[in-house]
């Protein structure tokens, strides 16, 4: 009858405080331990792994947190491109650098006869053969040993040589002359066991100067007026030369094929002398500087090429030559 009469006044909230406490703070921890369920704050380490194995369960694997948008953005991503086969072993393949390999264009270059770009034109036209056949493969590669021919001659890839000549006045800019006539390549005979070529020309009565390799790209490349390869000349002429002339010339004039300036033209210092002078000028049109001089009334006595490409006859006397330094044939292939 007291349990009775306990209970009763304890769920009407009418029983003693303590033991009414009492009875709430058991009646939950014993709900809990019966149920399994946790309640309030959790201890360090319980989770749902500790209550799965408490009830039998093997525990899970603990599961990552999802990637953020940049590690998504920025995460290694699998290459969809196929693979990449291996490259042929044919040593004549245009893909494959044998030892000793060079492709047949260079050659070509090497040999003295053309740039590259001129060689692959001739290859193409089938004027070119290799060990007797006729080859028209781009990228085609010659192996050591095997024999090239162009225009019924045995080519040799030589090793490139590089030289300056002082040229002196008579002698012509050519290989060969029918007539006879004394060549810049008397001059330049015994420099090297390669066969070099003059780059451009000066006539026969121009001095100053010149160029010679076996090099056909650079030689391609010093020519063509898209180089721009400047000059300077000193000029004697046979009266002085006025300023008005001078101011013509700077802003240009008219010849028979087509109009032509130069970028200066000066009185040569240390020269009381107002009948020599000095042009620069890019252009490589044919006897250009004589040309213009003739066209305002003026007979050019002597013409000198004193820079070329910007090299000069520093220590260089008239009908000599020399090779061109290593620092010098790097200028030239980055004009």
């Amino acid at each position: 009858m007291e349990r009775k009469n306990y209970r009763r006044e304890g769920g009407e909230g009418k029983g003693p405080k303590g033991p009414e406490t009492k009875t709430k703070r058991v009646g939950a921890a014993s709900g809990a331990k019966r149920s399994g369920a946790t309640y309030g704050a959790k201890k360090p380490g319980a989770g749902a792994n500790s209550g799965s194995k408490r009830d039998g369960i093997s525990p899970r694997k603990e599961r990552t947190a999802p990637k953020t948008q940049n590690e998504r953005d920025f995460a290694p991503k699998k290459s969809s491109a196929p693979r990449r086969e291996k490259p042929s072993p044919n040593p004549k393949s245009g893909d494959v650098e044998k030892k000793g390999a060079i492709r047949l264009n260079k050659y070509i270059a090497h040999a003295g006869i053309c740039s590259r770009r001129e060689a692959d034109k001739l290859i193409s036209a089938g004027s070119v053969t290799v060990n007797g056949k006729v080859v028209t493969e781009m990228g085609y590669q010659v192996m050591p040993g095997d024999v090239v021919n162009y225009g019924g001659e045995t080519l040799r890839s030589e090793k490139l040589r590089y030289f300056l000549l002082n040229k002196p006045k008579g002698f012509i800019t050519t290989v060969d002359d029918p007539q006879e006539r004394q060549t810049v390549m008397m001059l330049i005979d015994g420099a090297c066991p390669e066969r070099i070529y003059p780059v451009g020309r000066l006539d026969r009565a121009t001095t100053g100067l010149l160029l010679f390799t076996n090099d056909g790209d650079m030689a391609k490349k010093l020519t063509h007026p898209s180089s721009n390869i400047y000059k300077i000349y000193h000029v004697e002429l046979d009266k002085p030369v006025t300023k008005e002339d001078m101011r013509k010339m700077m802003e240009g004039i008219t010849l028979d094929d087509g109009p032509i300036h130069v970028d200066d033209v000066q009185y040569v210092d240390g020269m009381n002398d107002k009948r020599v002078v000095g042009v620069e000028l890019h252009s490589g049109k044919n006897r250009i500087v004589r040309r213009i001089f003739e066209s305002l009334g003026y007979n050019v006595h002597k013409l000198d090429r004193v820079v070329f490409a910007g090299l000069t006859k520093k220590d260089l006397p008239r009908g000599r030559y020399r090779e061109l330094t290593e620092k010098e044939i790097n200028y030239l292939k980055m004009i």
